[in-house]
């Protein structure tokens, strides 16, 4: 027998806690049904009134993983322009344990993506939103003398998230060889490379705030 809508609604929130948990401690992979309900002490047909399919609790875990992304603490926005993106990246990459771990379920839940035609149109409109979230303020680095008056900005913000997603998985899979500093470092170089170069030098720009 399926549980009232009051309890659904009640028990709702306890079942994305345990979601969460179960990709905390096993990624995408680990994700099932029965994973699930071992972690909130219920039996399987009880969580399929939420979750009919694996599918949709895939879909479900992915919403959620997106949620906590857009909610988590960032850092102070400072200047505009080339210092706000850099912030913006900085809260991108595994710097804490908290980033490389959520950063560690996004990369899990590719495989199951990519294997799926809805879940991969899904994730490509996230870095869709990613894009566009960085467009305002590569818009205000150009309209700063930061960046050439020419600048493709789409082709920019598109260069700019496949440098430090590609960055995230070096990261991951190598967090000796890229430290916090490292991956900091690298950063700023990357976004030095975008910028003007100095009036009178040969140097480039670097992001003010630099650390």
């Amino acid at each position: 027998m399926p549980p009232a809508p009051g309890d659904r609604d009640a028990r709702r929130e306890d079942v994305s806690e345990t979601v969460w948990q179960v990709l905390a401690d096993k990624g995408f992979g680990g994700l099932t049904l029965r994973a699930v309900a071992t972690a909130m002490g219920v039996s399987t047909g009880m969580l399929m009134h939420y979750f009919p399919t694996k599918r949709a609790l895939i879909t479900h875990a992915l919403d959620l993983l997106e949620k906590r992304t857009a909610g988590r603490p960032r850092r102070a926005r400072p200047a505009a322009g080339l210092a706000t993106v850099r912030v913006m990246l900085l809260d991108i990459l595994p710097l804490t344990p908290g980033d490389t771990a959520r950063n560690r379920i996004w990369v899990s839940s590719w495989d199951l993506s990519l294997a799926d035609d809805d879940l991969t149109a899904e994730q490509a409109g996230r870095y869709t939103r990613l894009r566009s979230t960085l467009l305002p303020h590569l818009e205000a680095a150009r309209d700063l003398g930061e960046l050439p008056a020419d600048v493709d900005l789409e082709q920019l913000a598109a260069t700019t998230v496949a440098f430090t997603h590609g960055l995230v998985v070096q990261a991951l899979f190598d967090p000796a060889r890229f430290p916090e500093e490292v991956q900091s470092a690298m950063l700023d170089d990357f976004l030095a490379t975008t910028a003007l170069p100095r009036p009178g030098t040969g140097d480039h720009r670097r992001p003010r705030g630099r650390r």
